[in-house]
């Protein structure tokens, strides 16, 4: 995670990204224009919309940051190795770091809740409340998410003084009306219809019955186009309950080191399967996508045939 201290000193100070004619974000927009997603987030990963709505406005200065305005990162995360999309780099810590850049500031939201859930020493903040906002912060600090000493108390600052509280009590998306949210306006929301799963450190979902990629576009805000690119998708292909969609691009690499066909399995379904690309699949075994496969035959997943 990006230094918070060092963030404020260069953004406050010299903010060398930024024209001086830009329009700045205030705070009341930020948290207007973002809590919707905040709470999507919460009623689908668990983390307190409160929580969220602070560290984005503490990390990406109320949405004015250079990393925020050129990258939608509003929370600093750092590409780390299982990163390979996009990248924005700047200095941080140190020169030239990578930092992750997605297409849309919701992408950034929910990459933040699952860098939270899937790593183990975040674990324990989950077995608290979704109302328990100074537990979260407390527990976010001794986690390391920032180096600043003061985190947890500006967080919470921030959440009382903005009674970001309000959204935490939200338990469906039924009950989020203007009455219960810290501005005056209903947002127009839906409530999510699929889990988001990771297969390769990749987001995905199973489809219901009856999905098709114009449900789940609208749902998770993906352009169609996009999906089907990230998905292998041939025209050709049909949608059946149960298939696996990524809702962002699937790897080089898998985690395992071959795998032995079944009967009835494809280059495209084992690439779904284990969330790699197809065409590193037919460039690692040899093939291409009209390949016919034998059941017994050995996939190469990470290394050349």
């Amino acid at each position: 995670m990006r230094s918070f201290v060092l963030y404020i000193i260069i953004f406050c100070s010299l903010n060398v990204f930024s024209q001086p004619s830009e329009r700045r974000m205030t705070r009341e927009e930020y948290i207007q224009t973002y809590k919707d997603d905040a709470v999507k987030e919460m009623l689908q990963h668990g983390v307190p919309a409160s929580i969220t709505l602070a560290q984005g406005i503490l990390e990406s200065g109320n949405g004015n940051s250079p990393l925020a305005k050129y990258a939608n990162n509003h929370f600093g995360i750092k590409c780390h190795k299982e990163w390979d999309g996009p990248t924005f780099i700047q200095d941080d810590d140190a020169k030239n770091e990578c930092f992750r850049k997605y297409k849309t500031v919701l992408e950034s939201y929910s990459d933040h809740s699952l860098f939270i859930k899937n790593r183990k020493w975040y674990t324990q903040l989950f077995e608290l409340k979704t109302t328990d906002y100074k537990g979260w912060a407390y527990g976010l600090k001794k986690a390391g998410y920032a180096t600043e000493p003061k985190y947890a108390e500006m967080l919470i600052d921030l959440i009382e003084k903005n009674k970001l509280y309000e959204l935490d009590k939200i338990s469906t998306i039924q009950n989020y009306t203007a009455s219960s949210s810290p501005t005056k306006i209903t947002p127009e929301f839906k409530a999510l219809k699929h889990n988001v799963n990771l297969i390769n450190k990749r987001k995905c979902v199973y489809l219901n019955h009856g999905d098709s990629f114009k449900n789940i576009s609208k749902e998770f805000d993906v352009e169609i186009i996009y999906l089907k690119k990230y998905n292998d998708w041939n025209e050709e292909f049909s949608l059946k309950e149960g298939d696996i969609i990524y809702l962002q691009p699937k790897r080089k690499k898998a985690q395992e080191e071959f795998h032995v066909v079944k009967a009835g399995e494809t280059l495209h379904s084992i690439s779904q399967k284990y969330g790699i690309k197809q065409k590193k699949l037919e460039d690692r075994n040899l093939m291409d996508a009209n390949s016919k496969l034998f059941p017994g035959d050995k996939i190469q997943l990470n290394s050349t045939k």
